[in-house]
């Protein structure tokens, strides 16, 4: 089976369209319309000297390198996290980002970016920062009412059950379409009392709202978390018998490595309420900063092999979620353990489909698009 099967119904292989999945609350960017950097900032790496009325507009993605030979005089332009081909391999972007531009003026996302694990997890947590929040951080402590977690774990379980056994039987299958895109969405319905078949075609958003705000109903930022989660596991038959059968603690730790090497929130957006120093230079106030969490979470400064998808990993360090309480955030650490129970409950001998190997594509959110199995192996 070719990679021809990831495709999505109205798009080419090819097609670098950006993913803007504006129902995402903190995926939102500014509009992508080429735009002059502000004044402000301070030069450092891959940075340039503030000059009169503002940045040159490509003067914050150009450094002079060594040597001043080549075509470009020597000059080497920042890479964009929404260039050409981007959707498809981000990861050599994200790489000379961090080696050779920590801190960069991107005038396709309008934004100041940082590539760094140390500089986003800060921009993440730091109170110069404003503008939006992750499930887990701290407003959801103050936002959520108490849940009954054994409740979200019976209705996890039975919806995960439910899903699994009804494509068992089937010579193959698609997980993204027949078993991702229905487990969050089913969870939510299922705890808030909504009839499912109402849930997914009228009050989606409404009733996944009434269980957990805003972080709730970010059903496709779990999709697509979970969808990532199974890609990684499938992919790798040793990981496959080792969370056969594991206990809750070690499939958590294969699901928080899952977020860390394929966040599927690959940019997050962020403002600044006052001057902060960050690697290359000091970001001005009132910046907006595009934050890279699909670079930080394979920086080589912060992780060993940063590549490779290992659960046992002693260094762990996801940033898709906060580590404060929040209902989306169980829920989707519930949905990860009970989907691969209930998937290898039904299906014992479940694998990849014969020359089918997951594809993982996107520019703002980022996942497999299909994981084609066999159920009967």
């Amino acid at each position: 089976m070719s990679h021809e099967q990831n495709r999505e119904p109205g798009r080419g292989v090819g097609d670098d369209r950006p993913e803007l999945s504006p129902g995402d609350p903190w995926t939102r960017l500014p509009s992508m319309a080429p735009a002059t950097p502000p004044a402000g900032g301070r030069a450092g790496a891959g940075v340039s000297a503030v000059v009169p009325g503002g940045l040159a507009p490509l003067a914050a993605r150009v450094r002079t390198a060594p040597g001043g030979g080549g075509p470009s005089g020597g000059r080497v332009v920042a890479p964009s996290p929404l260039d050409p081909g981007a959707s498809r391999d981000p990861h050599g972007i994200h790489r000379t980002l961090r080696e050779e531009f920590p801190l960069t003026y991107d005038p396709l996302l309008r934004a100041w970016v940082l590539s760094r694990y140390a500089d986003v997890a800060t921009a993440l947590t730091d109170s110069r920062f404003t503008h939006g929040h992750r499930p887990g951080d701290p407003p959801c402590a103050r936002a959520h009412v108490d849940v009954d977690v054994a409740a979200l774990r019976s209705v996890t379980e039975r919806t995960a059950y439910v899903l699994a056994r009804r494509i068992a039987e089937r010579p193959q299958a698609d997980l993204v379409a027949d078993f991702c895109h229905w487990l969050p969405a089913g969870t939510v319905a299922a705890a808030v009392g909504v009839p499912y078949r109402d849930m997914m075609r009228l009050v989606r958003g409404r009733a996944a709202g009434a269980l957990a705000g805003e972080c709730g109903g970010q059903i496709a930022v779990r999709e697509k978390a979970l969808a990532s989660f199974l890609g990684n596991v499938l992919s790798d038959p040793d990981q496959v018998a080792a969370l056969r059968d594991a206990p809750a603690g070690l499939v958590g730790r294969a699901w928080a490595e899952s977020l860390r090497r394929d966040p599927p929130v690959q940019i997050a957006v962020r403002r600044t309420a006052a001057e902060v120093p960050v690697s290359g230079g000091v970001l001005p106030a009132g910046a907006s900063v595009a934050l890279l969490v699909g670079s930080a979470g394979r920086d080589p400064e912060r992780f060993r092999e940063p590549d490779r998808f290992d659960p046992l990993r002693d260094d762990p360090g996801q940033l898709t979620y906060g580590s404060g309480f929040c209902p989306a955030v169980i829920l989707a650490g519930l949905e990860a353990e009970y989907a691969l129970r209930a998937l290898f409950a039904a299906m014992p001998r479940l694998r990849l489909a014969d020359g089918f190997r997951p594809v993982w594509t996107g520019l703002i959110t980022w996942a497999p698009r299909s994981l084609i199995v066999r159920p009967g192996g």
